[in-house]
């Protein structure tokens, strides 16, 4: 085209043949895994509902009532209830314990122990067993994970490794 300023040359995408394929979210699918695992993400970093709700539109044009959002991290709550609720194994060869702190927003950011228990079968398979975040790292705490463990099965240990 050419213009009282010179030639300009204007590109416009196109699909002509029809092999273009978006990728973000699969033509007519309404929830994806993916954008369900980052609501939750985003759900857990402290993000409202009604924010989360807004990004994932303005992202991806799909439409997440607060309620979904809402439900989706009902959903994860419940997820995570089951993990910390499901029997264990009787024995471990190995049971590791450590904590590493992490910035959690409640009402202030603040940095929380984050309490882990990853258990060492005979067999050399390795399983998170619990986890919990406490304000600060003590025994006391392991203390009260072990003893709910107990109860979700495990009887044996050969060797406690922790480094608190």
């Amino acid at each position: 085209m050419d213009s009282q300023f010179g030639e300009l040359h204007i590109t416009v995408p196109r699909d002509r043949s029809g092999e273009f394929h978006q990728h973000t979210v699969p033509e007519y699918a309404r929830r994806t895994e993916c954008l369900e695992q980052t609501v939750i993400q985003l759900y857990s970093h402290g993000v409202t509902t009604g924010e989360i709700a807004d990004l994932i539109e303005r992202m991806y044009g799909c439409y997440y009532s607060k309620a979904t959002v809402s439900n989706l991290a009902r959903t994860a709550e419940n997820l995570a209830a089951q993990f910390h609720t499901r029997p264990v194994e009787a024995r471990y060869a190995v049971i590791y314990c450590d904590s590493t702190y992490l910035h959690v927003r409640r009402d202030t950011v603040e940095p929380e122990a984050l309490h882990i228990i990853l258990g060492i079968t005979r067999e050399g398979r390795k399983e998170v067993l619990d986890d919990a975040l406490y304000p600060s790292g003590s025994a006391p705490n392991y203390r009260e994970m072990l003893e709910k463990l107990k109860e979700r099965g495990l009887k044996e240990v050969l060797l406690f490794v922790s480094t608190d």
